[in-house]
Protein backbone atom coordinates (compact mmCIF):
# COMPACT_ATOMS: atom_id res chain seq x y z
CA UNK A 1 0.00 0.00 0.00
CA UNK A 2 0.83 3.49 -0.81
CA UNK A 3 -0.21 6.39 1.33
CA UNK A 4 0.13 9.66 -1.02
CA UNK A 5 0.46 13.23 0.57
CA UNK A 6 -2.60 15.24 1.33
CA UNK A 7 -1.60 18.20 2.88
CA UNK A 8 1.29 18.31 -0.20
CA UNK A 9 0.67 21.93 -1.10
CA UNK A 10 -1.05 23.37 1.72
CA UNK A 11 0.91 22.65 4.71
CA UNK A 12 4.60 22.47 2.55
CA UNK A 13 5.12 22.74 -1.20
CA UNK A 14 4.41 20.14 -3.10
CA UNK A 15 7.28 20.67 -5.96
CA UNK A 16 10.12 18.75 -4.26
CA UNK A 17 12.85 21.57 -5.82
CA UNK A 18 10.80 24.45 -3.91
CA UNK A 19 10.43 21.70 -1.05
CA UNK A 20 13.87 21.14 -0.73
CA UNK A 21 14.64 24.86 -0.54
CA UNK A 22 12.34 25.47 1.76
CA UNK A 23 13.64 22.75 4.24
CA UNK A 24 17.30 23.95 3.68
CA UNK A 25 16.40 27.51 4.98
CA UNK A 26 14.46 25.63 8.30
CA UNK A 27 16.95 23.55 9.49
CA UNK A 28 20.71 24.05 11.10
CA UNK A 29 23.19 21.98 9.06
CA UNK A 30 26.52 22.85 11.00
CA UNK A 31 24.93 22.48 14.86
CA UNK A 32 26.04 19.89 16.62
CA UNK A 33 24.35 16.22 17.22
CA UNK A 34 23.16 14.17 19.98
CA UNK A 35 22.36 11.20 20.70
CA UNK A 36 18.45 10.98 22.05
CA UNK A 37 16.10 8.59 22.75
CA UNK A 38 12.80 10.86 21.76
CA UNK A 39 11.58 14.38 20.08
CA UNK A 40 8.26 16.52 20.72
CA UNK A 41 8.30 18.01 17.29
CA UNK A 42 5.21 20.49 16.08
CA UNK A 43 3.36 19.59 12.69
CA UNK A 44 1.71 23.27 11.52
CA UNK A 45 2.30 24.51 8.11
CA UNK A 46 6.10 25.02 7.85
CA UNK A 47 5.96 28.66 7.27
CA UNK A 48 4.67 28.67 11.02
CA UNK A 49 6.03 25.80 12.86
CA UNK A 50 9.22 24.90 10.13
CA UNK A 51 11.41 27.02 12.41
CA UNK A 52 11.01 24.84 15.32
CA UNK A 53 10.82 21.92 13.70
CA UNK A 54 13.78 22.27 11.48
CA UNK A 55 15.86 23.62 14.93
CA UNK A 56 15.01 20.43 16.87
CA UNK A 57 15.39 17.68 14.15
CA UNK A 58 18.87 19.23 13.32
CA UNK A 59 20.20 18.45 16.67
CA UNK A 60 19.87 14.74 16.74
CA UNK A 61 21.50 11.61 15.72
CA UNK A 62 19.38 10.23 13.00
CA UNK A 63 19.09 6.78 13.23
CA UNK A 64 17.73 4.53 11.13
CA UNK A 65 13.96 3.94 12.06
CA UNK A 66 11.82 6.82 13.86
CA UNK A 67 8.40 5.40 15.71
CA UNK A 68 6.10 8.41 14.62
CA UNK A 69 3.68 9.06 17.21
CA UNK A 70 0.50 11.48 16.11
CA UNK A 71 -2.83 12.91 17.28
CA UNK A 72 -6.13 11.72 15.39
CA UNK A 73 -7.49 15.25 14.06
CA UNK A 74 -9.84 13.57 11.52
CA UNK A 75 -12.05 11.12 13.74
CA UNK A 76 -11.09 8.51 10.83
CA UNK A 77 -10.10 4.71 11.44
CA UNK A 78 -9.46 3.19 15.32
CA UNK A 79 -8.91 5.06 17.60
CA UNK A 80 -5.05 3.52 18.36
CA UNK A 81 -3.76 2.55 15.04
CA UNK A 82 -0.81 1.57 13.51
CA UNK A 83 0.15 0.34 10.09
CA UNK A 84 2.74 -2.52 9.58
CA UNK A 85 4.10 -1.96 6.14
CA UNK A 86 3.70 0.11 2.87
CA UNK A 87 5.46 2.75 2.18
CA UNK A 88 4.71 6.47 2.68
CA UNK A 89 4.95 8.90 -0.30
CA UNK A 90 5.91 12.75 -0.29
CA UNK A 91 7.40 15.24 -2.81
CA UNK A 92 10.62 13.81 -1.75
CA UNK A 93 10.06 10.00 -2.47
CA UNK A 94 9.10 7.22 -0.70
CA UNK A 95 9.29 6.09 2.79
CA UNK A 96 9.27 2.61 3.65
CA UNK A 97 7.53 1.78 6.71
CA UNK A 98 9.82 -1.03 9.03
CA UNK A 99 7.61 -3.76 8.70
CA UNK A 100 9.80 -5.95 11.31
CA UNK A 101 9.70 -3.55 14.09
CA UNK A 102 6.18 -2.27 13.25
CA UNK A 103 4.90 -6.24 13.32
CA UNK A 104 6.66 -6.51 16.72
CA UNK A 105 4.53 -3.80 17.91
CA UNK A 106 1.80 -4.64 17.11
CA UNK A 107 1.94 -8.37 18.13
CA UNK A 108 3.18 -6.94 21.45
CA UNK A 109 0.36 -4.73 22.20
CA UNK A 110 -3.20 -5.01 23.63
CA UNK A 111 -4.34 -1.78 22.64
CA UNK A 112 -3.17 -1.16 18.88
CA UNK A 113 -5.08 -2.28 15.97
CA UNK A 114 -3.61 -2.36 12.39
CA UNK A 115 -5.10 0.30 10.59
CA UNK A 116 -4.68 2.54 7.78
CA UNK A 117 -7.83 4.31 7.35
CA UNK A 118 -6.89 6.35 10.43
CA UNK A 119 -3.69 7.64 8.64
CA UNK A 120 -5.18 8.21 5.18
CA UNK A 121 -6.21 12.32 5.76
CA UNK A 122 -4.35 12.72 9.08
CA UNK A 123 -1.55 15.57 8.81
CA UNK A 124 0.85 14.77 12.12
CA UNK A 125 3.35 12.55 10.95
CA UNK A 126 3.38 13.43 7.31
CA UNK A 127 4.08 16.46 8.08
CA UNK A 128 7.32 15.05 9.95
CA UNK A 129 8.60 12.53 6.67
CA UNK A 130 10.37 15.43 4.55
CA UNK A 131 12.43 16.63 7.45
CA UNK A 132 13.26 13.16 8.52
CA UNK A 133 14.11 12.54 4.39
CA UNK A 134 16.41 15.54 3.67
CA UNK A 135 18.49 14.38 6.69
CA UNK A 136 18.19 10.67 6.16
CA UNK A 137 16.71 9.82 2.54
CA UNK A 138 16.61 6.14 3.49
CA UNK A 139 14.70 6.39 6.92
CA UNK A 140 12.24 4.07 8.07
CA UNK A 141 8.85 4.60 9.71
CA UNK A 142 6.55 3.01 12.41
CA UNK A 143 3.45 5.37 12.05
CA UNK A 144 0.88 5.04 15.00
CA UNK A 145 -1.63 7.29 15.26
CA UNK A 146 -3.41 7.70 18.98
CA UNK A 147 -7.11 8.97 18.93
CA UNK A 148 -9.25 8.98 22.35
CA UNK A 149 -8.73 6.76 25.08
CA UNK A 150 -7.95 6.58 28.67
CA UNK A 151 -4.42 8.32 30.33
CA UNK A 152 -3.41 4.45 31.42
CA UNK A 153 -4.08 2.92 28.00
CA UNK A 154 -1.34 5.94 26.85
CA UNK A 155 1.09 5.04 29.02
CA UNK A 156 0.91 0.72 28.34
CA UNK A 157 0.94 1.53 24.66
CA UNK A 158 4.33 3.40 25.93
CA UNK A 159 5.78 0.73 27.68
CA UNK A 160 4.76 -1.97 24.96
CA UNK A 161 6.54 -0.07 22.31
CA UNK A 162 9.42 0.16 24.47
CA UNK A 163 9.44 -3.65 25.10
CA UNK A 164 9.49 -4.13 21.58
CA UNK A 165 12.23 -2.15 20.90
CA UNK A 166 14.77 -3.81 23.60
CA UNK A 167 12.97 -7.34 22.44
CA UNK A 168 14.35 -6.21 18.52
CA UNK A 169 17.22 -4.86 19.96
CA UNK A 170 16.83 -2.10 17.42
CA UNK A 171 17.87 1.71 17.88
CA UNK A 172 15.70 4.05 16.99
CA UNK A 173 14.00 7.46 17.53
CA UNK A 174 10.38 7.65 19.25
CA UNK A 175 8.53 11.47 17.62
CA UNK A 176 5.58 12.81 19.07
CA UNK A 177 3.86 15.18 16.96
CA UNK A 178 2.12 17.92 18.42
CA UNK A 179 1.53 21.44 18.62
CA UNK A 180 0.75 23.04 21.72
CA UNK A 181 -2.07 26.29 23.17
CA UNK A 182 -4.61 26.75 20.10
CA UNK A 183 -5.86 30.35 18.94
CA UNK A 184 -5.77 32.00 22.30
CA UNK A 185 -3.77 35.10 23.15
CA UNK A 186 -0.17 35.05 23.12
CA UNK A 187 0.23 35.55 26.87
CA UNK A 188 -2.40 33.15 27.73
CA UNK A 189 -0.82 30.53 24.83
CA UNK A 190 2.63 30.92 26.81
CA UNK A 191 1.57 30.69 30.34
CA UNK A 192 -0.09 27.65 29.61
CA UNK A 193 2.33 25.95 27.45
CA UNK A 194 4.70 26.59 30.40
CA UNK A 195 2.99 24.28 32.76
CA UNK A 196 3.05 21.55 29.91
CA UNK A 197 6.67 22.32 28.72
CA UNK A 198 7.74 21.84 32.23
CA UNK A 199 6.25 18.80 32.99
CA UNK A 200 7.41 17.03 29.96
CA UNK A 201 10.96 18.16 31.04
CA UNK A 202 10.33 16.61 34.17
CA UNK A 203 9.53 13.42 32.24
CA UNK A 204 6.72 13.51 34.00
CA UNK A 205 3.36 11.98 31.76
CA UNK A 206 1.24 12.18 34.79
CA UNK A 207 1.49 15.47 36.01
CA UNK A 208 1.56 16.72 31.67
CA UNK A 209 -2.37 14.74 31.81
CA UNK A 210 -3.28 16.83 35.07
CA UNK A 211 -2.22 19.96 33.85
CA UNK A 212 -3.67 19.44 30.42
CA UNK A 213 -6.90 18.55 31.88
CA UNK A 214 -6.96 21.05 34.77
CA UNK A 215 -5.51 24.07 32.50
CA UNK A 216 -7.41 23.38 29.44
CA UNK A 217 -4.63 23.05 28.00
CA UNK A 218 -5.64 23.08 24.23
CA UNK A 219 -2.39 20.73 23.15
CA UNK A 220 -3.42 18.59 20.22
CA UNK A 221 -0.77 15.67 20.80
CA UNK A 222 -1.06 15.17 24.44
CA UNK A 223 -1.18 11.42 24.09
CA UNK A 224 1.30 10.76 21.52
CA UNK A 225 3.84 12.94 24.44
CA UNK A 226 2.71 10.52 27.30
CA UNK A 227 3.30 7.56 25.43
CA UNK A 228 6.87 8.52 24.31
CA UNK A 229 7.39 9.77 27.71
CA UNK A 230 6.55 6.26 28.91
CA UNK A 231 8.36 4.54 26.34
CA UNK A 232 11.45 6.99 27.06
CA UNK A 233 11.58 6.57 30.51
CA UNK A 234 11.71 2.54 30.20
CA UNK A 235 14.82 2.85 27.74
CA UNK A 236 16.55 4.78 30.23
CA UNK A 237 15.73 8.22 29.64
CA UNK A 238 17.36 10.74 32.48
CA UNK A 239 17.02 14.36 30.90
CA UNK A 240 14.69 16.53 28.81
CA UNK A 241 15.75 19.69 26.99
CA UNK A 242 13.79 22.53 25.80
CA UNK A 243 15.57 23.42 22.05
CA UNK A 244 12.66 25.90 20.43
CA UNK A 245 9.63 27.47 21.79
CA UNK A 246 7.54 30.17 19.31
CA UNK A 247 3.65 30.89 18.27
CA UNK A 248 2.23 31.18 15.54
CA UNK A 249 2.00 34.83 16.48
CA UNK A 250 5.94 35.54 15.96
CA UNK A 251 5.62 34.93 12.75
CA UNK A 252 2.66 36.86 11.46
CA UNK A 253 2.42 39.30 13.90
CA UNK A 254 -0.75 38.42 15.13
CA UNK A 255 -0.93 37.80 18.55
CA UNK A 256 -4.55 37.58 19.05
CA UNK A 257 -5.32 33.86 18.66
CA UNK A 258 -2.03 32.03 18.31
CA UNK A 259 -0.69 28.55 18.29
CA UNK A 260 1.90 27.55 20.51
CA UNK A 261 4.57 25.16 18.79
CA UNK A 262 7.95 23.47 20.99
CA UNK A 263 10.70 21.22 19.75
CA UNK A 264 11.94 19.56 22.77
CA UNK A 265 14.86 16.24 23.03
CA UNK A 266 14.68 13.29 24.83
CA UNK A 267 17.98 12.07 26.58
CA UNK A 268 19.25 9.19 28.21
CA UNK A 269 22.18 11.07 29.73
CA UNK A 270 21.89 13.30 33.01
CA UNK A 271 23.29 16.66 32.98
CA UNK A 272 26.83 17.34 33.52
CA UNK A 273 28.66 18.24 36.97
CA UNK A 274 29.83 21.48 35.53
CA UNK A 275 25.74 22.65 34.74
CA UNK A 276 24.60 21.05 37.24
CA UNK A 277 26.84 23.47 39.93
CA UNK A 278 25.78 26.32 37.48
CA UNK A 279 22.47 25.17 38.50
CA UNK A 280 22.20 24.71 41.78
CA UNK A 281 23.95 28.48 42.42
CA UNK A 282 21.61 30.30 40.69
CA UNK A 283 18.74 28.69 42.43
CA UNK A 284 20.46 28.56 45.73
CA UNK A 285 21.74 32.39 45.09
CA UNK A 286 18.11 33.20 43.32
CA UNK A 287 15.85 31.58 46.35
CA UNK A 288 18.38 32.22 49.50
CA UNK A 289 21.01 34.34 48.80
CA UNK A 290 23.02 32.31 49.70
CA UNK A 291 26.36 31.97 47.69
CA UNK A 292 27.88 28.27 47.07
CA UNK A 293 30.79 26.59 48.22
CA UNK A 294 32.66 24.47 45.45
CA UNK A 295 31.65 20.26 46.25
CA UNK A 296 34.05 18.78 48.11
CA UNK A 297 35.19 16.04 45.72
CA UNK A 298 36.15 17.96 42.14
CA UNK A 299 35.74 16.58 39.22
CA UNK A 300 38.87 16.90 36.71
CA UNK A 301 37.23 19.68 35.06
CA UNK A 302 36.64 21.76 38.08
CA UNK A 303 39.96 21.32 39.03
CA UNK A 304 41.08 22.98 36.24
CA UNK A 305 42.05 27.21 35.66
CA UNK A 306 40.36 28.57 32.94
CA UNK A 307 37.68 31.46 31.54
CA UNK A 308 34.52 30.01 31.78
CA UNK A 309 30.88 31.67 30.33
CA UNK A 310 27.80 30.65 31.82
CA UNK A 311 24.44 31.05 29.69
CA UNK A 312 21.01 30.73 31.19
CA UNK A 313 18.41 30.22 28.42
CA UNK A 314 14.41 30.52 29.05
CA UNK A 315 12.02 28.83 26.62
CA UNK A 316 14.91 28.61 23.85
CA UNK A 317 15.87 32.47 24.35
CA UNK A 318 19.03 33.92 26.15
CA UNK A 319 18.19 35.07 29.52
CA UNK A 320 21.82 36.11 30.99
CA UNK A 321 25.45 35.09 29.71
CA UNK A 322 28.39 36.59 31.30
CA UNK A 323 31.95 35.31 32.21
CA UNK A 324 35.41 35.12 32.18
CA UNK A 325 38.17 35.33 28.91
CA UNK A 326 40.88 34.10 31.53
CA UNK A 327 40.98 32.63 34.99
CA UNK A 328 39.93 35.29 37.97
CA UNK A 329 39.82 32.15 40.23
CA UNK A 330 41.32 29.45 41.73
CA UNK A 331 39.48 26.80 39.75
CA UNK A 332 36.68 26.40 37.32
CA UNK A 333 34.31 25.03 40.21
CA UNK A 334 34.79 28.77 41.63
CA UNK A 335 34.85 30.49 38.58
CA UNK A 336 31.19 28.71 37.32
CA UNK A 337 30.13 29.68 40.96
CA UNK A 338 30.96 33.56 40.48
CA UNK A 339 30.46 33.20 36.79
CA UNK A 340 26.57 31.97 37.36
CA UNK A 341 25.65 34.89 39.86
CA UNK A 342 26.33 37.01 37.61
CA UNK A 343 24.93 35.90 34.67
CA UNK A 344 21.60 35.37 36.77
CA UNK A 345 21.80 39.23 38.30
CA UNK A 346 24.16 41.55 36.71
CA UNK A 347 23.92 40.77 32.74
CA UNK A 348 22.93 44.24 32.10
CA UNK A 349 20.69 43.65 29.25
CA UNK A 350 17.95 41.97 32.15
CA UNK A 351 16.37 42.17 34.70
CA UNK A 352 17.63 39.82 37.70
CA UNK A 353 16.20 36.29 37.69
CA UNK A 354 13.37 36.14 39.58
CA UNK A 355 12.01 32.73 41.64
CA UNK A 356 9.53 31.95 39.76
CA UNK A 357 11.51 31.47 36.74
CA UNK A 358 14.18 29.27 37.99
CA UNK A 359 12.10 25.88 36.82
CA UNK A 360 12.06 27.84 33.53
CA UNK A 361 15.83 27.79 32.71
CA UNK A 362 18.50 26.03 31.30
CA UNK A 363 22.09 26.01 31.29
CA UNK A 364 24.89 25.85 29.30
CA UNK A 365 28.90 26.31 30.61
CA UNK A 366 31.46 27.27 28.25
CA UNK A 367 35.40 26.30 29.54
CA UNK A 368 37.68 28.44 27.19
CA UNK A 369 41.18 27.37 25.74
CA UNK A 370 43.86 30.64 26.29
CA UNK A 371 43.20 32.89 23.56
CA UNK A 372 45.65 32.96 20.80
CA UNK A 373 46.24 35.89 18.36
CA UNK A 374 45.35 35.91 14.79
CA UNK A 375 46.92 36.99 12.12
CA UNK A 376 43.91 37.79 9.27
CA UNK A 377 40.48 36.64 9.73
CA UNK A 378 40.16 33.98 6.91
CA UNK A 379 42.06 31.54 10.05
CA UNK A 380 38.88 32.18 11.86
CA UNK A 381 35.26 29.75 11.69
CA UNK A 382 32.15 31.18 13.74
CA UNK A 383 30.88 27.48 14.35
CA UNK A 384 34.82 26.29 15.53
CA UNK A 385 36.17 29.49 17.33
CA UNK A 386 35.15 32.47 19.60
CA UNK A 387 36.45 35.35 19.12
CA UNK A 388 38.18 38.73 20.82
CA UNK A 389 38.40 42.14 18.86
CA UNK A 390 40.81 44.14 20.93
CA UNK A 391 41.41 48.05 20.14
CA UNK A 392 43.41 49.33 22.99
CA UNK A 393 41.52 49.00 26.64
CA UNK A 394 38.76 47.83 24.67
CA UNK A 395 37.90 44.42 24.40
CA UNK A 396 34.54 42.44 22.94
CA UNK A 397 34.24 38.43 22.91
CA UNK A 398 31.44 36.12 21.46
CA UNK A 399 31.65 32.78 21.64
CA UNK A 400 31.84 30.22 18.75
CA UNK A 401 28.47 28.31 17.42
CA UNK A 402 25.56 30.54 18.38
CA UNK A 403 22.22 30.55 16.64
CA UNK A 404 22.56 33.06 13.55
CA UNK A 405 25.97 33.78 13.80
CA UNK A 406 27.19 32.22 10.39
CA UNK A 407 30.03 34.53 9.04
CA UNK A 408 33.20 35.27 10.58
CA UNK A 409 32.53 39.67 9.56
CA UNK A 410 29.44 39.33 11.52
CA UNK A 411 31.39 37.82 14.51
CA UNK A 412 33.70 40.29 14.25
CA UNK A 413 30.77 43.58 14.07
CA UNK A 414 28.95 42.09 16.92
CA UNK A 415 32.19 42.31 19.24
CA UNK A 416 32.73 45.65 17.89
CA UNK A 417 29.56 47.17 18.57
CA UNK A 418 30.07 45.06 22.39
CA UNK A 419 32.97 46.85 23.02
CA UNK A 420 32.80 50.29 21.51
CA UNK A 421 34.78 50.39 18.78
CA UNK A 422 33.88 51.26 15.61
CA UNK A 423 33.76 50.18 12.20
CA UNK A 424 37.06 51.88 10.72
CA UNK A 425 39.15 51.44 13.92
CA UNK A 426 41.83 49.33 13.74
CA UNK A 427 41.75 45.83 15.73
CA UNK A 428 43.80 43.37 17.22
CA UNK A 429 42.19 39.60 16.83
CA UNK A 430 42.13 36.29 19.02
CA UNK A 431 40.48 33.03 18.76
CA UNK A 432 39.62 30.39 21.30
CA UNK A 433 37.67 27.41 21.79
CA UNK A 434 35.28 26.33 24.32
CA UNK A 435 33.82 22.58 25.53
CA UNK A 436 30.75 23.02 26.07
CA UNK A 437 28.88 21.48 28.62
CA UNK A 438 24.85 21.41 28.58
Amino acid sequence: MIRHPVVAGQFYPALASQLRTMLKSLVEEKVEKEDVLGVVSPHAGYIYSGAVAGVVLSKIKFKDTFILMGPNHSGRGKPLSIMTQGTWKTPLGEVEIDAELARRILDGSRHLQEDAAAHQYEHSLEVQLPFLQYFKPEVRIVPIVLGFAGSSVYKEVGKEIARAIKEAKREVVLLASSDMTHYESQESAKRKDNQAIEAILKLDEDELLRRVQELDISMCGYAPTVSLLSAAKELGAKSAELVKYQTSGDVTGDYSAVVGYAGIVIKAVEMHPLVKLAKKTVESYVREGRIMSPPEELTLEMKERAGVFVSLHKHGELRGCIGTIEPSQKNVAEEIIANAISSATRDPRFPPVAPSELKDLEYKVDVLTHPRPVADKSELDPKKYGVIVECGWRRGLLLPDLEGVDTVDYQIEICRRKAGIDPDEPIKLYCFEVKRYK
